[in-house]
């Protein structure tokens, strides 16, 4: 009896570590996670968005700001990448960046920042209230920092990722700096 009840606690074990094609997940599972259950807020194009409507879409949720010099430009090329690993597959999702500097990121910004990193790529944007109702609602932290010496700041703010399946549930937490690979990997399990 002992043996079987240790058999059956190594599977379960087991089983709590998905895998697609043998690997582990990287990122921090967080399915059920009791927030970040939509927003409102107006892409670069000046349409109103919610996410609701990419039902059907796996989703990618990056918050940044476009005058960040060095984590917003690099996770957007990480995600870029990740979007060519993914290949034909990369049309299954939808990758939404959403400003925590609204005051600097016009629409005309983002329409420009956001669709250099791939076409498909959609900014979105609030005013002051709706960023801070957002930042909220996904438990995203940003500061504005003076910068000494000048009249310019910078945003120390939350740099992970997070990515919801194709019914709108939120699956997934991607730190920053994880490699494309493993963020293709981990989006074909939700996928």
């Amino acid at each position: 009896m002992r043996y079987f009840i240790l058999a059956l606690l190594l599977t379960l074990l087991a089983a709590c570590q998905p895998s697609v094609e043998g690997k582990r997940l990287v990122a921090t599972d967080i399915t059920g996670a009791d927030f970040g259950h939509d927003l409102s807020l107006t892409d670069h194009h000046g349409k109103p968005r919610s996410l609701t409507e990419f039902k059907g879409k796996a989703v990618v949720l990056f918050f940044g700001y476009t005058h960040c010099p060095d984590v917003c430009p690099t996770t957007m090329l990480d995600l870029k990448q990740t979007m060519k690993l993914l290949g034909p597959r990369a049309d299954e999702l939808q990758v939404l960046f959403v400003t925590l500097d609204p005051e600097r990121d016009t629409q005309a910004v983002l329409a420009q920042f956001v669709p250099s990193f791939d076409a498909r790529f959609i900014g979105l944007r609030g005013d002051e209230q709706a960023t801070k109702l957002t930042q909220a609602n996904f438990k995203i932290y940003a500061k504005k920092v003076e910068v000494k010496g000048k009249s310019t700041y910078t945003l120390d703010h939350s740099a992970g990722m997070y990515v919801f399946d194709k019914t709108g549930k939120i699956r997934l937490y991607v730190d920053y700096g994880e490699k494309p690979a493993d963020i293709a990997n981990d989006i074909l399990q939700v996928l």
